[in-house]
Parts: structure tokens; C-alpha cells; sequence
């Protein structure tokens, strides 16, 4: 068996290289956003038997040329990157690293929420460009505000106490969860996407992308949402239409945003929001701190050891686990 471990992207936490080393396997790193073409070459020349997917796409055309290929290992949890039909079809489980960059990525969206309702980029540049805007200036409180969670695993629950803790209520929508995640925070939980969207004052996007979640947030759904609201996404860029969120701020019916994803990543130099001073930017960063890149790093690389040596593996670390039901034998045992 081959002693390496393919990884897409350029680097890994020294703590989980470690113990691919403690195993005796050793990481190769594809180039940062590597194309299906180029991550294949990686996959026959090293040989690996799994992958921790960081950047770029995993589709059928990949693991087809890697017939040795027995499990994919996601650093995060966005699997969005993964065919996981495709990797379902060929016993090969898709794992993701549940609750691991949590705390990094919530605080990120309390940073993006900061920055665009505190005006703190504007006030930064007029400063510094010799303006002092203290005469007419009129700030918003946070405090008392509603904010709207689309989504309620383990990073939004993580936002929700922080922005508790900055005295905001709490509202959620997931149809999927669990009635003990809104109670825990003590969140106002609705039946519908469109009717939370009526009570809130900032909606922070927790949510995956699939075809159900893709452009969630578009004109209809924005136009339910008050006049002078705010969205904050951390989560996949492809959850929001773009020019639709532009034509909205423009517009004046919302009054910002905080975006750490982009549908196309990285964006084109001539991207609109480039164009809208509104709108705080920054590189699909929220999760990538030396803490939670130890955490997801250890996690991504304990699940890869886990499936090549038969072992248990928990059901909600498995993205593609009720496809893989159906394998025939199934390469992933499912802890209940």
C-alpha cells in the first residue's frame, strides 16, 4: 500500500503532518485551486488511497483514474468541492471535520457583523484620506437587534452565543435540526426561510450548498427581509445571488454586508463587489486560524487512519453516509 496521503492544497498543520508521520505515511500537496486534470495526475502518480480535500474540485473524472482511491477527508465541512454521489458509487466515504473550526469561523462572523454595522472601513479610509466625519455621523447599536440563523450546526450555535453575549436575539431556521439546538441558545425557532427572514435585522448564513440551498438568498427572499438589514455569509458564496445582493444595497433596502465567500473563488478582478463600499470582503478566511487548523488538520487525518483500518466512524462525520448505505461492501463502518 502506497505511504502517501494526497492533499489539495498547499499546506498542512504541522500536528496532523505529524501524525501521518506517526503512522508512517507522509502528505503530497497538490498547487493551491489545483483543476480536476491536475489533481488526477497527483492521484496516479502518487498513488495515494486518500485525500484531504482543501482547494478545488473532487468530481467523477477524479476518482476515476484512482481506482485505489478508499476515502476522501475533508478539512472542514463545506463539501460542496466533492461529488459525493460519485465517491458513494465506489464505497469511497466522504468525511468532514464536524465542529472543528467552530469557535474560528463564529467569531469571523461576529467580525464581519462588526465591521459592516459599525461602519469601520469607510470611517478607517475617510481618516486617512484627511477626512474627519465626527460632525453628522449616526452610529446603530447592535444590542437589541435580532439576528437570523440559517442554519443551526455547530458554527452558528457557536455565532449565537457570541452575539448573545453582545445582548442580540436570537432567531433560527433549520428544518433538519434538532428541537434541542435552538433550546439550548434560546433561539426563536421558525417553520420557514422566508418568514424568518421578515423578523430579521442581520441573517447569518450556516447553511450548505446544494440544490436546495443554492441562491437562497435572491431578490424575492431579500425584498421580505426590513429595510436597512444586513447579511453576513462565512458559509458557501453560492448560497446568495450576487448581482441581487448588489442591486439590493444599491438600492438602499439593505444597508450592508460581511462576506467571507465568493460563488466563484478567488472572484475576478472586475467582481461588483469590488465596486460597493457597503459590502466587507475577505478571502474565505473565517476558519483558517493556527488553532482550528490544528483541530481540523488532527480531524481530517484521524478519520483517514479510522476508515483504512476498519474502524467505527460517527454517522454525522460521514457528508455522503445514507448514499453509502446502499454500497456494496460498504467501506465505512457507521458508528449509531
Amino acid at each position: 500500500m502506497t505511504t502517501q496521503i494526497l492533499v489539495t492544497g498547499p499546506d498542512l498543520d504541522p500536528s496532523a503532518a505529524a501524525l501521518l508521520a506517526e503512522h508512517g505515511y507522509e502528505a503530497v500537496h497538490t498547487p493551491p485551486y489545483a483543476d480536476s486534470a491536475v489533481i488526477s495526475d497527483y492521484l496516479k502518480s502518487t498513488g495515494a488511497v486518500g485525500i484531504i480535500s482543501r482547494m478545488g474540485r473532487l468530481d467523477e473524472a477524479v476518482m476515476e483514474v484512482a481506482p485505489q482511491l478508499r476515502v476522501i477527508s475533508k478539512h472542514g465541512v463545506g463539501v460542496d468541492n466533492i461529488d459525493l454521489e460519485a465517491a458513494a458509487k465506489r464505497g469511497i466515504p466522504v468525511l468532514v471535520a464536524t465542529g472543528a473550526n467552530a469557535v474560528s469561523v463564529a467569531e469571523h462572523a461576529i467580525a464581519l457583523l462588526l465591521a459592516t454595522v459599525k461602519r469601520i472601513l469607510p470611517l478607517d479610509s475617510g481618516l486617512r484620506d484627511g477626512r474627519w466625519e465626527k460632525p453628522g455621523f449616526s452610529g446603530s447599536e447592535i444590542a437589541g437587534r435580532t439576528l437570523a440563523l440559517m442554519g443551526m450546526g455547530s458554527i452558528a450555535r457557536a455565532t449565537g452565543r457570541i452575539a448573545k453575549g453582545l445582548g442580540m436575539e436570537l432567531i433560527g431556521y433549520d428544518p433538519f435540526a434538532d428541537e434541542s439546538a435552538f433550546a439550548e441558545l434560546g433561539v426563536r425557532r421558525f417553520s420557514s426561510f422566508g418568514e424568518m427572514l421578515e423578523h430579521s435585522h442581520v441573517l447569518s448564513l450556516h447553511c450548505p450548498l446544494n440544490d436546495q440551498t443554492r441562491k437562497i438568498l435572491n431578490a424575492d427572499t431579500i425584498a421580505r427581509m426590513p429595510k436597512g438589514s444586513y447579511v453576513v455569509n462565512t458559509a458557501r458564496g453560492g448560497l446568495i445571488d450576487e448581482d441581487a445582493l448588489v442591486a439590493a444595497i444599491q438600492s438602499g433596502h439593505l444597508a450592508g454586508a460581511g462576506l467571507d465567500t465568493f460563488a466563484i473563488e478567488p472572484p475576478q478582478e472586475d467582481h461588483p463587489f469590488f465596486s460597493v463600499p457597503e459590502i466587507v470582503l475577505t478571502p474565505h478566511i473565517g476558519g483558517v486560524t493556527r488553532e482550528a487548523g490544528a483541530r481540523v488538520g488532527v480531524d481530517a487525518v484521524r478519520g483517514i487512519f479510522q476508515i483504512l483500518a476498519g474502524q467505527p466512524v460517527p454517522q454525522e462525520r460521514i457528508a455522503n453516509w445514507k448514499l453509502l448505505e446502499a454500497a456494496v461492501p460498504p467501506l465505512a463502518k457507521v458508528e449509531d
